[in-house]
């Protein structure tokens, strides 16, 4: 955003007031702090951010006690290998769940993400009631009939339909129904994961891509109050039971590095999963389309009757029984990759549901699985095997889902130990490059392509280079001039130079740019030979630019100038070079051809 300096009168100054000299209060003019000031729709929209998020919490208490309610009803409090009904149950329910998406719930498919960001950017913030609610039936169902997807994602989408209903009730404008998306999102995601901070960053990381003060202090106050009323049911202890968790040999780092190689590869293999399967199912006749729940319900119910039942439903249990070292490390491994095969089924069907507890479940298998290796091979060194599975549900975060941010701080926010910083950001960045390089397209991404829907890649934003003013900056081809000079010595000066403008700095670093013709009529006024041109200037002075904003800064000003100074930072007075619009073109078709 440019920097204009307050106008001052039109009148020679002999030198600017020092700050403390300037009256008290008098910087800025009562509608100047109106502006600048929250408005009463500002301060409303920070209070309903504060009821979503309550009303959102709600719902996913409701909507995880409804999963486990359903878990024990269809499979039993402790389901194991060989009971019919893990087989009977989810494929039972998963022809209920194609009929129910088929008929009622045609919106209620995926995991929710990209469809609230659809909702964001090509809905104007809409998602209808009926898709909320059938988000709810259909994804209860289908987890606690132990389909290999997790709640987060669709409760993401259960709390922005809530912001969505609140904004539409209220009859807000159409910049604001949009806003409370994000919002609305960040405060189910909460609220599910018990992890404000991680569902904040995830919101302003893949949903939103950027933020504004006023965005951040509505998502924060929604995740906050929804975590609240979570915790108000279950308790303030994290998702999961973590061991104390150390690093006391830094020779340990070169496991978690070979951690971070084994998740990046591991979420290549899922994603290119996803890829081919999911398109081909969906490519399939609307009937065809009904029954695929009911199939991948068979196809996981099996996996759990012939011995892995753990890989069906969200395996939050299965995660914490791993990180207390319950399992061999080839069970780990084997778990970690019916798990990919599970989901993959299960997503690819189009049941309703979520992809976060797969993937923290595949990341602590493989840690585990890693850690429990190195106890063999190394048994000297005394780290522990729940260290590594910790650190794996943060990689395959941060590979699969392609948040490394949000991968950092949710492993410190689930256990609560900042000591194994070091591990968390070398397996997660590792795994993170590895992903980069060889799945180019982000799994988001690859389903938006998929659904054919053009949606920004949050991954390609981060990594655009702005261009900034100095790199279509030139030098100014005549010379500058002082508002002390006259009309005449500059005309003159203008005409030897050739040149179509001047340039001419005035008390107080202000800038104005005059044409020759301008300038003329100015030296021809008898009354102006011999005064300072000050005096005689227009009021509208030229904005003050600065070598490091954005290049798209300058756009919307010439239209009124056709040159546009540029000062130093420091010194204001300091003229760093000029820009004007054939610059900023070149500058902008140049880079287009990098």
């Amino acid at each position: 955003m440019s920097t204009t300096v307050p106008q001052v009168p039109q009148k020679a100054v002999s030198a600017p007031l020092p700050l403390s000299a300037a009256p008290r209060g008098g910087e800025l003019s009562d509608s100047e702090i109106n502006r600048i000031a929250p408005t009463r729709g500002d301060r409303l929209f920070l209070v309903l951010s504060i009821f979503i998020g309550c009303v959102s919490g709600l719902l996913v208490v409701c909507f995880r006690i409804s999963i486990e309610w359903l878990k024990v009803l269809l499979l039993g409090s402790v389901p194991h290998a060989g009971q019919y009904r893990l087989i009977v149950a989810p494929m039972i329910i998963g022809l209920l769940i194609g009929l129910l998406v088929r008929y009622f719930f045609p919106q209620a498919r995926g995991s929710g993400i990209n469809q609230t960001k659809a909702a964001l950017y090509i809905y104007n913030g809409y998602i209808s009631a009926r898709t909320m609610i059938g988000k709810f039936i259909t994804s209860a169902l289908a987890i606690g009939s132990g389909q290999s997807l997790g709640p987060e994602d669709p409760s993401l989408q259960i709390g922005a339909g809530v912001a969505s209903l609140i904004g539409r009730k209220l009859h807000l404008s159409r910049e604001r129904l949009r806003l409370f998306a994000p919002v609305g999102a960040a405060a189910g995601l909460a609220a599910a994961f018990n992890a404000p901070i991680s569902a904040i960053l995830f919101v302003i990381e893949e949903v939103i891509g950027a933020w504004t003060a006023a965005v951040l202090g509505s998502v924060v106050l929604a995740a906050i109050s929804s975590v609240v009323v979570a915790r108000a049911f279950w308790g303030p202890q994290p998702m999961f039971h973590i061991p104390p968790v150390t690093l006391r040999d830094n020779r340990e780092l070169l496991a978690y590095a070979v951690l971070g190689v084994v998740g990046g590869l591991a979420a290549v293999l899922f994603s290119r999963l996803l890829a081919v399967l999911r398109p081909w199912l969906r490519s399939m006749s609307p009937w065809a389309q009904v029954f695929q729940p009911a199939v991948a319900g068979l196809m996981v119910g099996a996996i759990g009757f012939f011995g892995f039942s753990q890989v069906m439903g969200a395996g939050y249990e299965t995660i914490d029984h791993a990180m207390h070292g319950e399992f061999l490390w080839h069970a780990l491994l084997a778990m970690a990759v019916l798990k990919i095969l599970a989901t993959t089924i299960s997503f690819s069907s189009g049941t309703p549901g979520g992809m976060f507890a797969p993937t923290l479940f595949i990341g602590a298998m493989l840690g585990a699985s890693v850690g429990s290796v190195e106890k063999i091979l190394f048994p000297h060194l005394t780290g522990s095997v729940g260290s590594y599975a910790l650190v794996g549900m943060g990689v395959l975060f941060a590979a699969f889902l392609r948040v490394p941010l949000t991968s950092v701080f949710m492993v410190f926010e689930v256990s609560g130990n900042y000591s194994i910083v070091l591990p968390v950001i070398l397996a997660n960045t590792i795994a993170y490059l590895i992903a980069r390089s060889l799945q180019p397209v982000p799994i988001f991404e690859a389903l938006t392509l998929q659904d054919g829907l053009a949606l920004p890649s949050m991954e390609e934003v981060r990594e655009e280079t702005t261009l900034r003013i100095e790199d279509a900056l030139q030098p100014l081809p005549g010379q500058s001039f002082i508002g002390t000079d006259t009309p005449g010595k500059i005309l003159a000066a203008v005409r030897e130079e050739k040149e179509a403008f001047a340039l001419i700095r005035c008390v107080g670093n202000r800038w104005y740019v005059i044409s020759a013709a301008d300038l003329e009529k100015v030296a021809q006024t008898a009354e102006a030979t011999d005064k300072p041109i000050e005096p005689l200037l227009p009021e509208d002075r030229v904005p003050v630019l600065y070598p490091d904003l954005p290049l798209n800064e300058t756009l919307a000003h010439f239209h009124r100038w056709p040159l546009i100074p540029v000062v130093n930072r420091a010194m204001s007075g300091l003229l760093e070079g000029v820009v004007s619009q054939t610059d900023v073109l070149k500058c902008y078709e140049s880079h287009s051809h990098a």
